[in-house]
């Protein structure tokens, strides 16, 4: 075929029947046949214009100088996001004034109230804690591993729900304080005596290996004379006062020596802040049950049965929540749990 295009008259196509448009090519050997548009899509493309005219009619849509033209519908996405979040309020509001009401005993043993407070808080985890504890709140160098049995100041629910409250060594007069001396950059303890202790402590953990017994022996005396007021003589910690049990094998900064040499030499002090003022005080019980459920929550001491089974839960709303439980403390040897924002060790 060639390229060469002439205007003919139009007229019958003879195997066809159907009129040509004018149109041939190739000496007029080929020519264009007038086929119209089948009559389904036709009347197809005509609804989609009419509904077009009547979509910018009733939403927003052509842009103007000050903005763009409204709709009659007076529709935005910001009506739609208030229309949604109504929703969610009044869906909460089926369950908040019971819970408000509840206590934790009240709580933990409905299994609605129960499902509410662990989908809220695990909503308000993600929004205000999950940047320093992780998404799963397994926690990190200097972050509390929430996830386990190992706390510092306790795992009981009331524990959990004063620690995020108030904070660990936050601003608020009511935050939980302690603090490991710095052996070394204060001078209270040589080199060689650091070591020495750092021995011991492992072997509380992970056995003789690679320590002389003389060392761990030095190292015990070291210990009782400096750590154990604070860590127990067993090494077991003491939650009264925030020191990590150092015989478990979990460490916050880190169980190799050079880590726990860091940590007696210039110690740590974490920070998590106080969320009271933050957060409203539903949220931070949301919060409580939620990290409770993980996994490491205790009873109530006095009242034991306070360990329930996780449900997942019923509507709720997200909240914002923010810091966790698990408090930083953390002798300037170790703790499987730390709170977040900065680093701390305790004594």
């Amino acid at each position: 075929m060639t390229d060469d295009h002439n205007k003919t008259e139009k007229k019958i196509d003879a195997v066809s029947g159907v009129q040509t448009t004018g149109h041939s090519w190739d000496n007029g050997s080929l020519e264009e046949l007038n086929n119209p548009a089948p009559r389904w899509w036709v009347i197809v493309w005509l609804i989609t214009i009419v509904w077009a005219i009547g979509y910018w009619v009733v939403y927003p849509a052509w842009p103007t100088l000050s903005g763009n033209t409204k709709g009659t519908a007076g529709w935005t996405e910001y009506k739609k996001l208030a229309e949604d979040q109504a929703e969610i309020t009044a869906r909460q509001n089926v369950y908040l004034g019971r819970f408000e009401g509840a206590s934790f005993d009240q709580i933990m043993n409905d299994p609605e109230l129960y499902a509410f407070a662990v989908a809220g808080g695990r909503a308000a985890f993600k929004d205000n804690c999950a940047t320093c504890h992780g998404s799963g709140a397994e926690g990190g160098k200097g972050y509390p591993n929430l996830n386990d049995d190992d706390w510092l100041w306790g795992g009981d629910i009331e524990t959990i729900y004063q620690t995020l409250k108030y904070g660990i060594r936050s601003e608020h007069e009511d935050t939980r304080i302690s603090q490991m001396p710095s052996f070394g950059k204060d001078g209270l303890l040589q080199p060689e005596e650091i070591n020495q202790v750092i021995a011991f402590v492992q072997s509380l953990s992970q056995g003789h290996e690679g320590a002389h017994a003389e060392e761990i022996d030095a190292g015990a005396q070291v210990f009782a004379d400096n750590c154990a007021a604070c860590h127990g003589d067993n090494g077991k910690g003491m939650r009264e006062v925030g020191a990590p049990n150092l015989s478990d094998n979990i460490w916050l900064y880190g169980g190799d020596h050079d880590s726990i040499y860091e940590s007696v030499f210039n110690a740590h002090a974490g920070v998590m802040p106080a969320w009271v003022g933050r957060l409203d005080n539903n949220t931070i019980r949301e919060l409580a049950v939620y990290v409770h459920s993980l996994g490491g929550g205790e009873a109530t001491p006095a009242a034991e049965g306070d360990d329930q089974p996780m449900e997942e839960a019923a509507p709720v709303e997200e909240m914002p929540a923010q810091e966790t439980v698990k408090e930083p403390e953390n002798d300037g040897e170790t703790s499987g749990n730390n709170e977040p924002e900065q680093e701390q060790p305790a004594e």
